[in-house]
C-alpha cells in the first residue's frame, strides 16, 4: 500500500476489518473491508480500475470496489 492513507467521507482512516457502508439507488451497501487497492498495480493484479478502491463483500455476497470517498464507517452512511 502507498504511503497515502487512505481515508473515508468523513476523514476517518479506512483499515482492512473496518465495517463500511455507502448509499446506493435508493439503499445502502455494507460490508466488511477485505482489501484496499492503492496503486496501479494492484489495481491490475485485482481486476480493479482507477484505484484507490476499498473492496468487500456486501451484505448480498457480492465482491464490490467503491472509492474510499463514498464510504463512511459504520451500518448508518448517512
Amino acid at each position: 500500500m502507498s504511503s497515502k492513507e487512505i481515508v473515508d467521507k468523513k476523514g476517518e482512516s479506512i483499515e482492512v476489518g473496518d465495517e463500511v457502508s455507502t448509499k446506493i439507488r435508493g439503499g445502502k451497501r455494507t460490508g466488511v473491508v477485505s482489501d484496499i487497492v492503492a496503486s496501479k498495480e494492484e489495481a491490475d493484479a485485482k481486476g480493479v480500475k482507477n484505484p484507490p478502491k476499498v473492496l468487500f463483500e456486501d451484505q448480498h455476497g457480492h465482491q464490490v470496489a467503491h472509492n474510499p470517498q463514498t464510504l463512511v464507517h459504520g451500518e448508518n452512511p448517512s
